[in-house]
């Protein structure tokens, strides 16, 4: 049995896995605990000896099996585990998109979302200019990578948007080599956006998406909408972006809900 601890970031739901455990197939383990538990994701955390603060290789693995390079709610419950594996309120987290700091502060967690790029090349993009409220699939589509990549959409009221319906044509559009999510934002005040993703790999809408809220601010803070500093509300909280210094940072709370433990899966055999 592989021991598994499970937390949420604003409703991003995440089992975590010490990597120590030897899980013979991540992903098809991550598709059967996902789909078992109704989370989002399995984040394995190995620990690196040797550093100050503590240092943590991150791997999320996604409910279809994927990886994925960056998730910044994933990050910010990452970084609540090794602190409660350490006592360190400062980690640093090895992630794809590169190596993160994350700060705590009793329940809130602030962490290091690297610089958001419009480049149609690290989006990815096949565009040879940034990609800008072009329209695609009825929408005006806005990309952008804050880790991963995202297709954004400003509509006056997210509630209106059908996004199990409307946004798969978007995360599949042949704009976007690699997929994209799809995030909705509309205005909820003064430097302030209410937040609806779907998310590439979940093939779902999610009740957060951390990625999706630093979107959000990166394209409205472009398009003049609103400052540095912006509040993002997902349906399952509110998220605060940073955008006044060199790297964009994401804070907002995360709990650890309960403990638990599920079976290894065999590994897949592919077909020769």
């Amino acid at each position: 049995m592989i021991p598994y601890e499970r937390y949420h970031g604003t409703g991003n739901d995440f089992a975590i896995v010490d990597a120590s455990n030897y899980v013979p197939d991540r992903g098809a383990f991550a598709e059967r605990l996902c789909a078992d538990l109704g989370i989002d994701g399995v984040l394995f955390l190995a620990l690196e000896d040797g550093y100050t603060p503590p240092r943590a290789v991150m791997t999320l693995r996604q409910p279809d099996g994927s990886t994925a390079d960056m998730c910044g709610n994933g990050a910010r419950c990452a970084a609540r585990w090794v602190a409660e594996q350490t006592g360190s309120d400062s980690v640093m987290l090895d992630t794809q998109a590169g190596t993160r700091r994350a700060d705590l502060d009793g329940a809130e967690v602030t962490v290091e979302m690297g610089e958001p790029s419009f480049d149609p090349r690290e989006v990815p993009a096949f565009r040879d200019e940034p990609m800008e409220r072009e329209e695609l699939a009825g929408y005006e589509v806005t990309a952008v990578n804050t880790g991963v990549p995202h297709a954004v959409v400003f509509v006056d009221d997210v509630d209106d948007v059908d996004v199990e319906a409307d946004a798969p044509a978007v995360r599949h559009h042949e704009a976007f080599p690699e997929g994209a999510n799809v995030t909705f934002a509309s205005p909820d005040g003064e430097d302030a956006f209410r937040q609806r993703t779907f998310e590439r790999g979940v093939e779902g809408e999610t009740d957060s998406c951390g990625t999706g809220a630093v979107a959000v601010a990166a394209v409205a803070r472009r398009e003049g909408r609103c400052g540095d500093r912006v509040a993002v509300r997902p349906p399952g909280g509110e998220l605060t972006v940073d955008l006044s210094g060199t790297t964009a940072t994401l804070r907002g709370p995360t709990e650890h809900e309960l403990d638990g433990e599920a079976e290894a899966v065999s590994a897949r055999h592919l077909d020769a």
